[in-house]
């Protein structure tokens, strides 16, 4: 029986803390974006996808710090290959719960520093310092599990024979909101103290 009670306070305190637990100081993200998919059905076929795992760790509520890696390719038909690759720091700002437009969701805004480059086989290359700042949207599918709109300018410069290099880039993604040490010390405790 005491089972029991501990798993229905343990859901009770979850559902309760649910709306902002995702991001609480203390917490990590853990996910990516995709973008630039294209398998290449018409007749140019063009293939490419352009993939961006991200880890950041909540500092404080709403702000979030940590790194990313970006990895893409595009590939035509008698044409030439670019790759792209990018590895640096993110950081994100979760605007308060008092401009929510739709419920269980947030804007966010994400800027990330880094080492990148841009290499086309037959054309221009640049590799260097990559920069990139955007708003975002998240919705929060489960108190968990956040499906995301992200829209980023990304500058690069650096060398080779293109010295900058600039695009827009939208891109949706998954990221996974994991409780840190104090928000499950939290829960152990509040359960405790509903059993008792």
């Amino acid at each position: 029986m005491k089972n029991y009670k501990i798993l229905l306070a343990s859901v009770a305190i979850a559902i309760g803390i649910n709306g902002n637990a995702q991001i609480q100081k203390g917490n990590i993200l853990i996910g990516g974006n995709l973008a630039n998919v294209n398998l290449g059905l018409n007749g140019s076929k063009i293939i490419s996808a352009e993939i961006t795992p991200k880890i950041a760790w909540f500092i404080q509520d709403n702000v979030a710090l940590g790194g990313y890696v970006d990895l893409g390719i595009q590939t035509a038909k008698n044409s030439g290959t670019t790759t792209n690759y990018g590895v640096g720091a993110l950081g994100r700002y979760y605007a308060g719960k008092e401009i929510e437009v739709i419920k269980h969701s947030r804007f966010f805004g994400e800027a990330t520093v880094g080492l990148g480059g841009v290499n086309v086989s037959d054309a221009d290359n640049t590799n260097g310092i990559n920069i990139s700042a955007g708003p975002g949207f998240a919705y929060f599918i489960t108190p968990n599990i956040g499906f995301e709109v992200l829209l980023k300018y990304n500058a690069l410069v650096g060398l080779g024979s293109a010295p900058y290099q600039g695009n827009l880039n939208a891109s949706l993604g998954f990221q996974i909101y994991l409780p840190g040490k104090s928000t499950a010390r939290k829960v152990h405790n509040d359960t405790t103290l509903l059993t008792k």
